[in-house]
């Protein structure tokens, strides 16, 4: 088959699958809703990895494939096509992959939920949408797949609807993104004006001559390339959820967990990354502008990494690693080492996916809660999911040794030599931040694991648990349960509640995604950080960064694994040889413990500040300028004013002849008077 067609095949299956069940899912039933969605999703995978193991091979050129005329505008001209070259072939495999297994996965998740037709839908179209992103030929195209996650995502987050709280986490996930999608709109006009052209390759190829002009902005004269690349960035930030426009993030929680699992891996977080490493000749030309993208990836990553220490749900933890990650990739984009970036967002989207759908089965086994705090002792009870579970922490916290190792320990460890090895300011300050982000995400990462499956069960404490045990079942897989579960007898302190492994159709995306945590890193590092014509100029290889990341100190290439070391240890001695420990260092610290468990107050920052000025605003044009100005002098005043009128003409129709006679009279003095007045 044709790279071409298979393209194509990759790009378009996702639309048609979601059409069909979106569209016919009522007639067609659950069950062929699933098998239309996820087999489409499975073709794409199977077409993208020939794909990306071409450009590994060398055999493989970039490719541009038309699809159709788009928008013609005098001057302005853009066609759809489709781009396929190295940078394009990463992501075709990271985002089919993990959005086939996430298909795959809910299966099971969601097996007994009315709405699947609709959820396998907007999974299809989420899918889609970001496919047209990363294969965008013209920044037009990347800004309508752009848009398209944006609302897959909302409808995914919002997905139940019927909960509040899912409702406003959507709502919220929207309006944030609208204001970095506002940013990065003014960046592709503003690109226009500069270039005349929304092309991406005539973009990048012309980019190096506008080094060092300048543009009027805002009555300023600003740097052009610094002024167009920031504004792209603030697009950046707000779909990968950089600091100041995180705060969606966390609370997109609140749609179903393999939804958790699509957006935080592999789609719509990295978009703002895979934008930026497309661009990445464009930030080439601005020291200003990747200064500002190293700062705001190593503030992004510690800041993260702090709330995630504290978090006690189980899916909150992983939000606040991603973002954590997210920051490491841009602070990587921010030195130069845009292939140590695209290797980490490579490896991440496996172990991350794979904690996420690892959360989901443990969500599953006890009944959908989610704080860790009633979790313990469930290695026992779920074997497969503790095993996989650790894998993706031994993956994320980079574990290794000569050279060898899971897929964190070779992308994490290199954007910190890449950091050094930068010899800048910026790439010091980023060091030394992500580092500590390491020991930190060593820590909260291990504490997981601790309380879930290590430990005591405190099962009978949890109300969704009493829930279970009192026959109050929400959760199908308890419905209709396990009857060797049923039967067995639970440990002591359960409340005689027995958790349940995962149905096979959630273990297998799991197996497959624990063999990609552990063999994506050393398989493909090489390629992705150290092969300029792997690449193939799809991104700005610096050759020379590459070499002196190699020759760093050896203590510098040993601080990763140091720290996670640290991190572990901290960990197992506060949840495990003194359990008692981490209470105790909160009860001694309660400021610190409270400012970092509220989120560093973001939320209510934004909501002083933004939140109830807007609503104190759209309350005085509503009552102040809508009714009170606009309805009482308009409509209603004019509605008033004839209802008035006549009531007054009702009076004169007395019936009475005399009464008549006198209004004429009146009337033909009137006239006479006139007549008189203008003769004169």
């Amino acid at each position: 088959m044709s790279m071409t067609l298979s393209l194509q095949l990759i790009v378009f299956l996702p639309l048609v699958a979601a059409i069909i069940a979106g569209l016919f899912g009522r007639w067609i039933g659950a069950f062929a809703a699933k098998i239309v969605t996820t087999g489409a999703l499975f073709i794409a995978a199977a077409l993208s990895w020939p794909i990306f193991l071409a450009f590994v091979a060398g055999g493989a050129e970039s490719q541009v494939v038309p699809v159709a005329e788009w928008i013609r505008s005098g001057d302005f001209s853009v066609d759809w096509a489709l781009r396929v070259d190295t940078l394009t072939a990463v992501m075709l495999v990271v985002v089919t992959t993990v959005s086939s297994l996430v298909h795959l996965y809910s299966w099971g998740y969601m097996e007994e939920d009315p709405g699947q037709p609709r959820f396998f839908s907007y999974l299809s179209l989420f899918t889609f949408s970001m496919l047209m992103l990363v294969t965008a030929d013209s920044l037009i195209q990347m800004f309508f797949g752009w848009e398209g996650v944006g609302l897959a995502s909302y409808l995914l987050i919002g997905f139940w609807y019927h909960k509040p709280s899912a409702n406003a986490a959507a709502l919220k996930a929207f309006v944030v993104n609208r204001v970095g999608d506002f940013g990065f709109s003014l960046g592709i006009f503003g690109t226009f004006l500069v270039f005349g052209t929304v092309s991406i390759p005539a973009i990048l190829a012309a980019a190096p001559e506008m080094a060092g002009s300048s543009i009027g902005f805002a009555g300023m004269r600003l740097d052009t390339m610094t002024l167009l690349c920031l504004l792209l960035f603030v697009g950046a930030m707000g779909k990968s959820a950089q600091l100041g426009l995180h705060t969606w993030l966390p609370d997109a929680m609140e749609g179903p967990t393999p939804v958790s699992a699509l957006i935080h891996a592999a789609t719509m977080v990295t978009a703002g990354v895979f934008m930026v490493c497309r661009l990445s000749p464009m930030f080439e030309t601005s020291e200003v502008a990747l200064h500002v993208v190293t700062y705001v990836g190593a503030a992004t990553a510690i800041f993260a990494a702090t709330i995630g220490t504290a978090q006690n749900d189980i899916k909150r933890v992983i939000a606040y690693s991603t973002c954590s990650q997210l920051g490491y990739m841009f602070f990587a984009a921010g030195v130069g080492a845009y292939g140590a970036a695209m290797f980490h967002l490579f490896t991440h989207a496996f172990f991350k996916a794979l904690l996420f759908l690892g959360a989901g089965s443990v969500i599953h086994a006890m009944h959908h809660e989610q704080d860790m705090r009633y979790y313990g002792a469930l290695r026992k009870e779920i074997p497969f999911t503790f095993w996989v579970m650790v894998i993706g922490t031994l993956a994320i916290t980079g574990v290794g040794v000569a050279g060898v190792g899971f897929a964190g320990y070779h992308s994490k460890d290199a954007i910190l030599e890449s950091a050094y090895a930068s010899a800048s300011v910026p790439g010091g300050i980023a060091f030394f931040l992500g580092a500590l982000a390491a020991l930190l995400t060593s820590f909260y990462s291990w504490r997981l694991i601790f309380l879930t499956f290590f430990g005591k069960p405190r099962w009978a404490e949890s109300e969704h648990i009493q829930h279970a045990i009192h026959g109050e079942h929400d959760d199908p897989a308890l419905e209709h349960g396990d009857s060797s579960h049923s039967k067995a007898t639970p440990p002591a302190g359960t409340g005689g509640y027995h958790p349940h492994e995962s149905p096979l159709t959630m273990l297998v995306p799991l197996a497959l995604l624990a063999l990609g945590a552990i063999i994506a890193g050393f398989v493909f590092s090489h390629d992705f950080l150290d092969s300029a014509e792997f690449w193939n100029g799809s991104i700005a290889f610096d050759e020379n960064l590459a070499h002196a990341m190699h020759a760093v100190p050896w203590w510098v290439k040993y601080t990763a694994t140091f720290v996670m070391l640290i991190g572990l240890f901290i960990a197992w001695h506060n949840y495990i040889r003194r359990p008692g420990a981490a209470s105790a260092f909160v009860a001694s610290f309660p400021g610190i413990h409270r400012f970092v468990l509220n989120k560093w107050y973001f939320d209510e920052l934004y909501d002083r500040i933004f939140i109830r000025p807007s609503l104190w605003l759209g309350r005085l044009f509503w009552h102040g300028g809508d009714e009170r100005t606009i309805d009482r002098f308009g409509p209603h005043g004019a509605a008033y004013a004839v209802g008035l009128g006549n009531r007054l003409t009702t009076r004169l129709q007395s019936g009475h002849l005399y009464s008549y006679a006198f209004v004429m009279l009146l009337g033909l003095i009137g006239a006479a008077t006139w007549a008189i007045w203008w003769a004169q």
